[in-house]
């Protein structure tokens, strides 16, 4: 039986945007490349994809008319006519994406009975509500502190470092356990938590150090089983949410103690400093029953529109992550204005779409449609398949859909036009890849 094909390209130097495309050749290129699809052989099922709901994201769209702010929203979140976002990320405590340092409690209250998210019902909160409202169904929300209370931490401030104080450890563990019940109260249910925002790293904004032990015996004897005794154990705790270069390493600490691996459901990780996407396999091969997410990932340095190879390192990412058992992939700041921010210690970076607050403008960068050929057709449940390129000049990952659907997303970075022809179930189908352009094709009954 002749099977369906659809071909969606976005290309450089072209209007083609998740573009549908005839998929019968229409030029040649100087190489053509096969594309081997193996449908029987299967890797990890796939969550989904989506991007972090930040102060600074929901503070720049409150500044846009009332119909560029839905019509943002309906570009990330519709199901059908949207990116599909399924994952939400939200910060527990302020972030350098929030418009200063802010915590839920007064300076000293150890009991919490000051705790109020008030702060976050101004913008983030309504902003996750509408998102749903789009994607009609509730998002898959991670939330990350990067830092606690300074009344807490060994250097009295949230910004620079610092450490957990012993002594406050129960007390930070049941801040978590609030965080949850006041989100939930407001209808938002936490589908997971990490436990430190990249603790490994000593920033000039809110930041915490924890070692690989620290962060072991925080879960072992404080977080995981607070979970369990308030009736949380089916909330997914996320261990490292730090870069590939040591995730085994960092990973193999955690999750070699059996006390604190049980309460443990995988890793998170960043895409910052390295591309050594192997190391997430050898976390997978030495530890199968766990999961791996992606849980934050942008372009650092300001606001760079119209760039092309920053859609291009999204998409490298995203295939060198899947191809190496990731589940899920959550984007950082969905939105940020001109100048790229706002950010209360001026570290400025891209966003998939830029605002100009002043002008009522929207920019959509091309990392807003590379990340789109993976989040609008890869659907919750597919599962990876084989796929193998008869050259590195493509890089590619196929995928079966819960409804039988093949998904394959290649990549041509380079600089001269390809031909990649597919071999699914032995029909061949030829794709034309114009220089620096990505493709996804469906494959179906």
């Amino acid at each position: 039986m002749t099977k369906t094909v659809t071909h969606i390209q976005t290309a450089k130097d072209t209007g083609d945007r998740l573009q549908v495309k005839s998929p019968s050749p229409v030029e040649t290129g100087s190489k053509t490349i096969d594309l081997q699809i193996n449908p029987d052989q299967t890797f990890q099922t796939i969550l989904g994809f989506g991007g972090a709901f930040t102060e600074a994201t929901a503070h720049s769209l409150s500044l846009m008319s009332k119909e560029k702010r839905d019509e943002i929203i309906h570009r990330y979140f519709h199901p059908e006519e949207g990116l599909g976002y399924q994952f939400g990320r939200t910060h527990i405590n302020s972030c350098d994406f929030s418009l200063g340092n802010y915590t839920y409690v007064e300076d000293g209250d150890t009991e919490l009975e000051s705790f109020s998210i008030d702060r976050e019902k101004e913008l983030v909160i309504p902003l996750i509500k509408d998102a749903e409202k789009v994607a009609g169904q509730s998002l898959k929300i991670v939330s990350s502190p990067w830092s606690p209370p300074p009344w807490m931490k060994s250097n009295q401030e949230m910004n620079h470092g610092g450490k957990l104080l012993d002594e406050y450890q129960p007390v930070w563990a049941e801040y978590y356990l609030k965080y949850i019940d006041a989100m939930e109260a407001e209808g938002i249910p936490v589908w997971g938590i990490t436990i430190q925002n990249e603790p490994e790293a000593k920033q000039v904004w809110d930041s915490c150090l924890y070692t690989a032990e620290e962060e072991r015996d925080f879960i072992k004897n404080h977080l995981g089983p607070l979970l369990h005794t308030r009736g949380k154990s089916d909330l997914k705790v996320i261990i490292w949410d730090h870069n590939r270069d040591v995730v085994y390493e960092r990973a193999k600490t955690v999750l070699s103690d059996p006390e604190a691996s049980k309460y443990v459901w995988g890793t998170g990780l960043h895409w910052y400093v390295s591309e050594e996407f192997d190391n997430l396999s050898k976390v997978h091969n030495e530890f199968p029953d766990k999961h791996l997410i992606f849980t934050e990932g942008c372009i650092e340095g300001g606001v760079q529109l119209g760039a092309w190879h920053t859609g291009e390192r999204y998409a490298r990412n995203i295939l060198g992550d899947l191809n190496n058992y990731l589940e899920a992939w959550i984007d950082w700041n969905l939105v940020l204005n001109e100048e790229g921010g706002p950010n209360h210690v001026g570290n400025y970076c891209d966003a998939p779409v830029i605002v100009d607050t002043k002008k009522d403008e929207i920019h959509y960068n091309s990392s807003f449609y590379y990340i789109g050929h993976f989040s609008k057709y890869i659907k919750p449940g597919a599962v990876r398949i084989s796929c193998t390129a008869g050259s590195d000049e493509i890089q590619s990952a196929a995928f079966l859909n819960p409804s039988g659907e093949i998904v394959i997303v290649m990549m041509n970075e380079g600089e001269e036009h390809l031909s990649v022809q597919s071999d699914v179930d032995g029909q061949k189908t030829t794709i034309e890849m114009p220089a620096h352009s990505i493709s996804t094709v469906l494959v179906g009954e």
